[in-house]
Formats: C-alpha cells, sequence, structure tokens
C-alpha cells in the first residue's frame, strides 16, 4: 500500500517538475556554463522546495497553507524582482572559456537561488493540495504512513526530472561552442526577465 503512494509521489514530482519554466531554463543555462552537476544542484533546490509544499498538503497545515496563499501577492512580487535581476544578470555575464568547477558556497548558490525562487509561488501549494485529495491524502483521516511516503516520492520524482534534463543537457555541452553559448546567455536571460516581468504583472488589479 505505501508503495503505491511512493510510486504516485514520484509520478506527481515528476509531473509538476517537469513543464520548463524559468528553473528550467536556469538549470539548463547552468549546465551548459558550469556542467552537469551545477544543473542537476539548481534543479535540487526547487525539488527541496516542491517537497515542503508538498509535506504541507500531504500533512493538513492548513494554517500555514491559508498563509501563503493570503499573501501570495508580496512573495510573488519578491519572487519577481529576483527573477528580473537574474535574467538581466544572465544577459549581460559573458560565457567563460572554459567552464568554472563549482564547488562549495558556488553549488550552495545555485541550490539556493532556485530554492528561493521554487518558493516565492506559494499557488504551487494549491496543486498539491488539490492532486492529493483526489487521492485521500491530505485530510484529518489521512493514514500519516501514506502521507510520508508520498512526499517521499514527490521528491524523488522531482529529483528525477532535473538530473534528466540536466544528463541530457549536459551530453550535449560539448557541442556548443563560445559563440552559441553566448547566445543560450543572452535567450535564456531575456526568457528569465520575461518570467519576471510576467509575475510583476499579474499582480497589477483588472
Amino acid at each position: 500500500m505505501t508503495l503505491g503512494f511512493l510510486v504516485r509521489g514520484i509520478v506527481i514530482g515528476f509531473s509538476i517538475a517537469a513543464p520548463v519554466g524559468p528553473i528550467g531554463v536556469l538549470c539548463i543555462r547552468r549546465t551548459l556554463a558550469d556542467g552537469r552537476t551545477a544543473g542537476l544542484v539548481t534543479g535540487l533546490g526547487a525539488a527541496t522546495a516542491d517537497t515542503i509544499y508538498g509535506f504541507m498538503a500531504a500533512f493538513g497545515l492548513t494554517a500555514l497553507t491559508d498563509f501563503l496563499v493570503g499573501g501570495q501577492g508580496w512573495i510573488r512580487l519578491l519572487g519577481g524582482a529576483f527573477l528580473l535581476y537574474l535574467g538581466i544578470r544572465t544577459v549581460r555575464t559573458p560565457p567563460a572559456e572554459r567552464a568554472a568547477r563549482l564547488r562549495g558556497s558556488g553549488l550552495f548558490g545555485a541550490y539556493a537561488t532556485t530554492f528561493m525562487l521554487t518558493l516565492t509561488n506559494p499557488m504551487t501549494i494549491l496543486s498539491f493540495v488539490a492532486i492529493f485529495a483526489t487521492i485521500g491524502v491530505g485530510t484529518s483521516r489521512a493514514d500519516p504512513l501514506a502521507a510520508a511516503f508520498l512526499v517521499l516520492g514527490v521528491f524523488l520524482g522531482s529529483a528525477l526530472w532535473w538530473l534528466t534534463l540536466s544528463g541530457v543537457v549536459g551530453a550535449l555541452r560539448s557541442r556548443f561552442d563560445l559563440g552559441q553559448v553566448t547566445w543560450v546567455n543572452r535567450i535564456s536571460g531575456g526568457i528569465i526577465t520575461a518570467f519576471g516581468i510576467a509575475a510583476i504583472v499579474s499582480l497589477a488589479p483588472h
């Protein structure tokens, strides 16, 4: 029974992580610039945040959920501003002739960036609430062990997506020369900036 919830969690985590948004663009760009490890660590930051939201949804932490959803305006504003900063910085960053070997603080920074960015999208938790409710998790009568296996599956599924994405992009990395990486920086920076603008504009009253 619990194994079934683990498998469901893996499918849910993979499915929620897979759509390519600003985090996916960052993962691709960092994999091309700094290697597979940097890309994977970038994705794991997002996977950790997804897991936290999944935990809240699975264990019915409604007070915290309501707080995050209620405060999504200023949270999204912070996230949008951060995306604008990252996008502009990415456009203006010249590609290195040799990939940097990120260690220590460099990898932590790659992880922390996407962790915080993913947390600035509180609507993610509503996705988990809706999905978990359909399989009987996240209610007062839910089995805590089943919920724990579901949350573990969410992390594994999300991590599997980022491992796949960074692996595929890493395998193609040797085909990119300096000029092509320059355009990758410009295009990815432009996309990230657009996501930031969209997040901020979405806060304007209709």
